[in-house]
């Protein structure tokens, strides 16, 4: 009899591959490495005529492909959860997610964008949330500052990531770092590239650059932002023309006509209506941030918390896609801007996610022309007060955070062919 077993082990194995033909990720609480799953669907795209579909709203917005022995293994070391069904169970899901009468629908996903990360060459004595989580899921992005914009590099780009960069020209408005040494060495790079590039000013090269980086949108590009630069991007480009940056920062005083009568909110993507802050002393832009740094914010840290809007997956597919989570209510975190001040957003922008009783939009999307960008408040998501100089977040303690996902969501949606939104 035992040499009976084997070949029927043979049979039995070779007949399961043989009915098993597609690869469900789901990406609910099932789900073991969530962030990894971003990653590995992305490698997978990168291949030859490569789809994959990603199942909006269901299973916490599951990824199905076809079934490879590769496949299975990549899986296995990465320590994502995944099943191995039949076409049959395919045919089955895919008819309950494109049922009319479900809010599920089929995004399929195709070529993967190339990633630009927006950072200065000199060290920054802080992390990066989008670079972390890219790296933690292995997906490769290329590093661009102020002389790659400048040169018209981003044309060479689909997906832009900006954090913690402050486009009005006035080094974040961290005066009490002055001296350190990081402080220093990113004054000094930003200032030779001015010069560099004919611009007398820092400030004058930021404007120049957050309208280049707008008309990237404009033109078909994706934009994702957090941080100081959510703020600062609308803010640079409200001011151009004008001087915006107190006499500590730049030697000389600011124009006498930045109230806020006189700024461009035509010029903006995503605030209107919001006041400046002058004070160099104050470590806040203006008044686009719900959570100024001046001001104790009204809610402890155990109770901060936002949620996720839902959307239709048939008629607001996009805004759909950004959401997807296995969480509807996350908890909070903070930044040097951690929210938006709802009366500040522009009624033409999709709020994403929100704590409506602080009248506080935390996430939020877009269009520009023929692109899009989407801006999510606070610095790190598994950090909640995040300081200069402390250590970086270890995402492998982290693989299921549905704040993190959020980015890598965004990652994926420039890969979703589009389809005509149903009326």
């Amino acid at each position: 009899m035992k040499g009976l077993i084997l070949p029927l082990i043979i049979f039995c194995s070779t007949f399961s591959s043989i009915l098993a033909n597609k690869l469900l990720i789901p990406m609910d609480d099932s789900q073991t490495n969530h962030l990894k799953a971003y990653g590995f669907t992305y490698k997978v795209l990168q291949g030859e005529d490569a789809k994959v579909s990603w199942l909006l709203n269901y299973k916490g917005g599951s990824f199905l492909m076809e079934y490879s022995p590769m496949f299975s293994k990549d899986l296995l070391s990465k320590g994502i959860s995944y099943q191995i069904i039949s076409d049959q169970s395919a045919s089955q899901i895919l008819a309950e997610v494109n049922s009319e009468s479900s809010n599920m629908e089929q995004a399929t996903l195709q070529k993967v964008p190339k990633i630009a990360l927006y950072s200065p060459k000199s060290a920054s004595p802080w992390d990066d949330a989008v670079s972390l989580a890219l790296t933690y899921a292995e997906i490769p992005f290329e590093t661009i500052y102020d002389q790659e914009v400048l040169d018209g590099n981003l044309a060479k780009y689909d997906w832009v990531h900006l954090h913690h960069e402050d486009f009005t020209g006035q080094m974040g408005k961290m005066y009490t770092q002055k001296d350190q040494v990081w402080y220093q060495l990113q004054l000094q790079e930003d200032q030779q590239m001015a010069k560099k590039n004919g611009f007398t000013k820092v400030s004058q090269m930021k404007g120049k650059v957050a309208a280049m980086i707008k008309d990237f949108m404009l033109g078909g590009g994706y934009l994702f932002a957090m941080c100081t630069a959510t703020d600062t991007f609308d803010i640079a480009l409200s001011t151009l023309g004008m001087d915006a940056v107190p006499a500590f920062y730049d030697g000389d005083a600011t124009s006498s006509n930045i109230s806020a009568d006189h700024l461009n909110f035509n010029n903006t993507v995503a605030f209107k209506d919001f006041s400046l802050i002058l004070n160099y002393r104050v470590n806040e832009f203006s008044t686009i941030d719900s959570a100024p740094n001046y001001t104790q914010r009204p809610i402890a840290e155990e109770n901060d918390f936002f949620e996720l809007n839902e959307f239709s997956a048939k008629s607001d597919m996009i805004p759909c896609m950004l959401t997807q989570n296995h969480q509807q209510v996350i908890h909070g975190f903070m930044g040097q801007t951690t929210g938006f001040a709802s009366a500040n957003v522009k009624s033409e922008v999709t709020i994403l996610a929100e704590n409506e009783s602080l009248k506080e939009v935390k996430y939020l999307y877009g269009q520009v022309g023929k692109g899009f960008f989407a801006f999510l408040g606070g610095h790190d998501p598994e950090d909640y007060q995040h300081f200069v100089n402390e250590e970086h977040t270890d995402l492998s303690l982290h693989k299921n955070s549905p704040g993190y996902r959020l980015i890598l969501n965004n990652i994926l949606f420039p890969s979703a062919k589009k389809k005509k939104q149903k009326t």
